[in-house]
């Protein structure tokens, strides 16, 4: 199963029928129900096979047509296989991921060029992290990020594929379990479609390859001897009486994705003081609510509340469209003072004026011109708020301008676009005056109050000022 460290093309790899059964007896010594998943029987089948693989070496000198990339949400994960592929695939790779400001949540895939690596193309997904509370969430989500890489590796027709276990030891994810995931998902993928042709389970270690390694008979059985054993993954180890019925269940997507969304917002930071009930009435634990719910509670709150003590404050409107159509959101930071307003509602606010605009691409401008540390908002609340708005805002949102910059908004920039949300930093930029809107938005389409500009006028002067010359 091992090959040299530059080991060529897909072809120069070990099939796995090309294996010894050695292994077989030996993954049956080191059974243990409590990690398996299913109680299917797995037929002994050459071609499929023939179509797959376990190899450790060197991922970024494998010659195949895509390999996957296990990374988080900003794509820029800091682990063994991400640092290797990032730094053989060049810096264009990781320009790509910058200015296309590329985000990935748990389970999606993303797609970029290969680079400078042997490969088409790189299929980069997010994957999640383990609660030992929640074994069957996590188990979900892992299976999703199997399932959708192969399925996205299929639509692009990629013959060859380098699929890297996904469950990091930075996940605490145990290493059996996510063995039984990968082999399982990969073994019901080749059966129902024709591509990849050959998929090649990489391991990052002689450890973990010895663990697929003994595992993978259950699924691939070598032999046709092999047939006759039953793959059962109980919860709980003394019952052997599993209905038909939960056995359908078990492989149903559509519970699997319901779990993948529980394990999510498990996982989710804690947004009880906006999504709490109103007074009086009970808590709500938010446990049982999905990112989407979360969201759809307070787009409910925003579009029946009474939000006229922020509307009429005049800080937040659409102003018009840029150059390219897209709508233009105005922020006066001036006439948003922290300490008189209830943040609450003023998120509230900020839902019911964007979500229809964010369903397509659009911008935002801030003006922080003549404000002062009572119109600064706190950082926990900013936090907050990036946290609860659900992933078409930040997708969608494709330039953020900040006009009239100071220390306050630059440090703040940075440290946000840092610790908290580096997919977006690409998309910021500081602007030292009003004039270097005009060239991404026209001037008729931007409703300024009279104070921006007579400030903008007293530093930067009137060279950007055009009179109207008509009656002259």
């Amino acid at each position: 199963m091992r090959t040299p460290a530059c080991a060529g093309g897909a072809a120069a790899v070990t099939r796995w029928s090309q294996s010894t059964p050695t292994h077989a007896a030996h993954a049956a010594a080191t059974h243990t129900p409590d990690l398996d998943h299913d109680n299917i029987t797995y037929p002994y089948d050459d071609e499929i096979n023939q179509r797959f693989a376990i190899w450790h070496g060197d991922i970024s000198t494998l010659e195949v047509d895509a390999i996957t990339n296990s990374t988080d949400e900003t794509l820029l994960e800091c682990n063994a296989v991400s640092e290797r592929i990032l730094a053989a695939a060049g810096s264009e790779l990781k320009d790509e991921i910058l200015t296309r400001a590329l985000e990935c949540r748990v389970g999606e895939v993303v797609v970029t060029s290969g680079y400078a690596l042997s490969c088409r193309v790189i299929l980069h997904t997010a994957c999640p992290a383990y609660c030992p509370q929640r074994p069957a969430q996590a188990t979900a989500a892992l299976h999703n990020c199997y399932k959708n890489v192969l399925r996205r590796a299929s639509e692009l027709s990629v013959r060859s594929l380098a699929l890297c276990v996904l469950n990091s030891s930075e996940c605490s994810f145990p290493g059996t379990a996510g063995a039984h995931v990968a082999l399982r998902t990969i073994r019901k993928h080749l059966e129902q479609h024709r591509l990849p042709q050959m998929v090649i389970v990489w391991c990052g270690s002689e450890t973990e390859r010895s663990l697929y390694t003994c595992v993978a008979p259950r699924y691939f059985p070598l032999t046709a001897r092999d047939h006759d054993r039953r793959i059962r993954i109980i919860h709980n180890p003394h019952s052997h009486h599993a209905s038909a019925e939960d056995d359908a269940s078990l492989c149903d997507e559509e519970a699997a994705a319901e779990a993948a969304a529980a394990f999510a917002r498990a996982c989710a930071p804690d947004t009880q003081r906006l999504l709490a009930p109103p007074p009086r009435a009970p808590a709500i634990d938010r446990r049982l609510l999905d990112d989407h719910d979360q969201y759809e509670r307070l787009l409910r709150r925003a579009r029946t509340e009474d939000l006229s003590e922020i509307s009429g404050i005049g800080c937040l409107y659409q102003s018009g469209v840029d150059r390219l159509g897209r709508p233009v959101v105005i922020f006066i930071g001036k006439w948003f003072p922290i300490g008189d307003i209830d943040l609450d509602k003023a998120l509230l606010y900020l839902i019911k004026l964007l979500d229809p605009i964010v369903r397509g691409d659009y911008v935002i401008a801030y003006f922080h011109t003549l404000a002062s540390a009572a119109n600064h908002p706190p950082f926990s609340w900013l936090k907050e708020v990036y946290t609860v708005l659900p992933y078409k805002y930040k997708k969608n949102l494709k330039a953020f301008y900040i006009v009239h910059p100071t220390f306050w908004t630059k440090m703040m920039t940075w440290w946000f676009t840092t610790f908290m949300a580096p997919a977006i930093k690409a998309k910021v930029h500081s602007l030292p005056g009003v004039e270097y809107l005009y060239s991404v938005m026209p001037r008729d389409q931007l409703e300024l109050p009279a104070f921006i500009t007579e400030y903008d006028m007293t530093i930067n002067g009137l060279h950007y000022f055009q009179p109207d010359t008509n009656n002259t």
